[in-house]
């Protein structure tokens, strides 16, 4: 019901708009706005905006749902469930798959270079933290594209917390005839840390490789995640022409809604996800002479 109301909130917006003049470029006068990198913006701008006010709501309801619900929804919550989960998945004692993922976004004025990515487009990282449903338990968004995954992770609070044993409890689950650490995993682009599993590299044993089949297994429910999360909220699939302050606030946004909509069961459909995997593979393209302010 709540993604019913936000999708007739912004095609009434939309409908108020209609009667604004297309095509124009003109001084961007949104306070939020000024002192950015440009002071001209194009209409209508790929986000859909037909004129300034309504993109300056658009950004004030992004606002709002980042200080009022996405501490709510973008959470860890229950701790028990999360390793209930991934039990279910072979993986006893892991509580969250952690991977990152390239938001698209317009090239910058400035340090173009450290937003490009090894993809050959301009993006901004966006690190997730998620459980055996697909929810989003937490979320890490800024780094320019070119940054490594490890890098990003280690300057993350969620590194700090987990390094200091705040984020969870310091507990083990007996695993077989002995106990094992709570940990999450990730890909061998990650550090090993008793907390943080990657899979074995280089020539591995029988076993050893039966390990990495488990957790690669298990590490397939953050890439699905990811693609529901751009599949649903396109803004992230092809280009995100928002401003470096305000991809952040967009993604947050996005995130605390992909939660509320898992958590109602909305359908989601196959095609979405395999447009969001074609996607990660090709370079994304957008009219170079759109801009939202």
């Amino acid at each position: 019901m709540g993604i019913l109301v936000f999708f007739v909130t912004y095609s009434l917006l939309l409908l108020l708009v209609q009667g604004h003049s297309l095509f124009t470029c003109e001084p961007v006068t949104i306070p939020r706005c000024t002192g950015m990198t440009y002071n001209m913006t194009f209409f209508p701008n790929i986000m859909g905006h037909y004129d300034q006010d309504t993109a300056a709501v658009q950004m004030e309801v992004v606002h709002a749902i980042n200080s009022l619900l996405l501490h709510r929804f973008v959470r860890l919550g229950d701790l028990d469930a999360a390793i209930a989960g991934f039990a279910s998945l072979g993986f006893p004692n892991c509580f969250g798959a952690l991977d990152g993922t390239h938001i698209p976004i317009r090239a910058p004025e400035h340090s173009r270079g450290h937003f490009l990515n090894r993809k050959g487009y301009h993006s901004m990282v966006l690190q997730a933290l998620v459980d055996s449903r697909g929810r989003l338990l937490n979320i890490y968004v800024g780094w320019p594209g070119s940054t490594y995954d490890a890098q990003v992770f280690r300057a993350s609070g969620l590194c700090r917390r987990l390094e200091a044993g705040t984020y969870i409890p310091q507990q083990e689950i007996p695993v077989g005839d002995t106990t094992m650490p709570l940990c999450l995993v990730a890909d061998a682009a990650y550090p090993l840390w008793p907390w943080l599993m990657h899979p074995y590299t280089g020539r591995v044993t029988a076993s050893q490789e039966w390990f990495n089949m488990r957790l690669n297994y298990v590490r397939q429910v953050v890439k699905r995640t990811l693609g529901h999360l751009k599949g649903h909220w396109r803004c992230l699939l092809t280009r995100l022409d928002a401003g470096l302050t305000n991809i952040p606030q967009v993604v947050g946004a996005c995130s605390t809604l992909h939660n509320l909509v898992e958590s109602k069961g909305e359908a989601f459909f196959q095609g979405w996800a395999v447009e969001a995997g074609r996607a990660n593979i090709q370079p994304p393209t957008a009219p170079s002479h759109q801009v939202d302010p």
